[in-house]
């Protein structure tokens, strides 16, 4: 089955964001490898997007239990919460992630 780049943008629209998130970390380890594609060029579009805790920790490539630790020493903060669910801003979790790897050299 073949796509136009238009059906597959509305496909990826209809999908949730655990699996966009899935779907762009699938792109990202199989068809950027070698090319040398900057954030803003994979991600832009996903910069006013909120994760859950669990999208928020494999986007910083971090455990549960180290994500968990990150928000209760208050070193990452919520961006919003819905019921008990906590939404964390993509903008917010990469600029974390930049300090990070600043830090680890």
């Amino acid at each position: 089955m073949s796509m136009t780049p238009e059906e597959l943008f509305r496909h990826l629209g209809a999908m949730s964001m655990k699996d966009r998130s899935r779907f762009f970390s699938l792109v990202g380890r199989m068809a950027f490898q070698d090319a040398s594609y900057s954030h803003e060029e994979v991600f832009g579009h996903l910069a006013d997007a909120e994760l859950t805790a669990t999208e928020a920790a494999d986007y910083l490539e971090v455990s549960m239990a180290t994500f968990r630790r990150f928000v209760r020493d208050r070193k990452i903060a919520a961006a919003s919460e819905i019921a008990r669910s906590q939404l964390f801003s993509a903008a917010a979790l990469r600029e974390f992630k930049l300090q990070r790897q600043a830090v680890k050299g």
